[in-house]
């Protein structure tokens, strides 16, 4: 997955109130409901809507910009339900920061790495271009060491429109610490070639393309690592909800490897004995990435794991309309919440940044239920490493 670099924008003090009708995979089609958002994420809201088929009835300018955002009517009884307290932080799943690497190797001292393999992810059929690259890092030294969790950036050769060295961009890392030959010296990608119109030109991502055509033994400059932001907690009794579309899988399948896949478990003494969740949206059957080692896990730990999928093309929302990955959120959302009341979950989020808005207004639903504000809850999750964000 390619990581952006820009810095995620503060929510400012402006909050708006959207009447929407037919909006959300729980409602009927001819139902209203109100949601507040502040100004920076209206926008994306409409987005949402308009993505899967609501009609806006109405918007307007709340006057007291500091008023908890208004949610969707809720059952009698739960309109009666006390207040649950907001999650706390429990000590054990603290992430000991100050172990992870950051940073090994910078832009003008890049590791050179090695290309062992780059095969298709995708099935026949498939829309678009994703590869698993995986290079040695063997003769570093340092070692070029990293967590679950953490980005490696890849520089490209070749020089710009202005005969300067390319950029680095930064990827998601898709293999565990010990790597996906267990030896403890290789680093894999998941990368989907970029591709976009421009003028009537088809343009091609630079690093993307570059990575997709990589030949094995071919040199590749790497920097990093880099990333705290989607690291792992330490407790193996935790429970972790992974939301996760295309590429976003990256980091997700990291942490499926650590707690299913035998040789991980053995290797790192670290045996999960909590709940996890994985939510993958694509758009197609065939654009499931990792799909038979994700359906391996479920079928192997029916107790510890699920596996919910959203393909956009192939499936349908209760409105008729395409099946993404907060359709999947916004029916599963009393059970997702009643996961996040447990002080041991955390939620990791990684993607297309357009998953969001849909992804909290299922959440302020089934918040709303319980008496809670989420636009208040989700701070405190973040405050205390459980809500876990990496879009783009």
């Amino acid at each position: 997955m390619r990581v952006s670099t820009a810095t995620t924008s503060c929510s400012d003090s402006h909050v708006f109130t959207v009447v929407v009708q037919g909006y959300g995979s729980a409602q009927e089609s001819n139902a209203e409901r109100s949601i507040s958002v502040p100004f920076s994420r209206l926008q994306s809201l409409m987005q949402s809507i308009s993505q899967l088929g609501g009609k806006v009835i109405s918007v307007t300018a709340a006057s007291d910009a500091s008023a908890a955002p208004a949610a969707p009517a809720a059952p009698a009884a739960a309109k009666k339900a006390t207040p649950t307290k907001a999650p706390a932080k429990p000590a054990a799943a603290a992430v000991h920061h100050a172990d992870v690497p950051v940073n090994l190797y910078k832009p003008k001292t890049p590791f050179i790495g090695t290309v062992t393999e780059n095969y298709s992810l995708l099935a026949e059929g498939a829309i678009g271009r994703v590869n698993h690259i995986t290079f040695d890092l063997s003769g570093g030294d340092p070692h070029l060491r990293y967590v679950e969790g953490q980005s490696i950036g890849i520089i490209p050769d070749g020089e710009d429109a202005n005969g300067k060295p390319h950029k680095l961009r930064l990827y998601s890392i898709a293999s565990t610490r010990h790597g996906d030959d267990m030896a403890d010296n290789t680093v894999s990608l998941c990368v989907r070639q970029l591709q976009y119109e421009k003028d009537g030109e088809t343009i091609n991502g630079v690093c993307s393309t570059f990575l997709c055509d990589i030949e094995p033994g071919a040199k590749v400059k790497i920097t990093g690592p880099v990333g705290k932001e989607m690291l792992l907690p330490d407790d193996e009794d935790a429970n972790v909800i992974m939301l996760a579309t295309g590429t976003g899988i990256a980091p997700m399948r990291t942490y499926l490897r650590r707690m299913f896949e035998p040789t991980e478990r053995e290797k790192n003494g670290w045996h999960f004995k909590g709940k996890a969740w994985l939510f993958m949206g694509a758009p197609t059957t065939a654009n499931l990435l990792y799909d038979d080692d994700f359906n391996r896990y479920a079928s192997e730990f029916p107790e510890n794991f699920r596996y919910t999928k959203a393909i956009s093309r192939e499936q349908q929302n209760a409105n008729g309309g395409r099946m993404y990955i907060q359709d999947r959120v916004s029916e599963n959302a009393e059970e997702i919440f009643s996961w996040i009341e447990n002080p041991k979950t955390h939620v990791y989020m990684c993607g297309l940044r357009g998953m969001e808005p849909g992804i909290d207004e299922a959440m302020t639903a089934a918040a709303a239920a319980k008496g809670l504000a989420w636009h208040e809850l989700r701070p405190q999750l973040k405050k205390a490493e459980r809500w876990h964000v990496e879009t783009y």
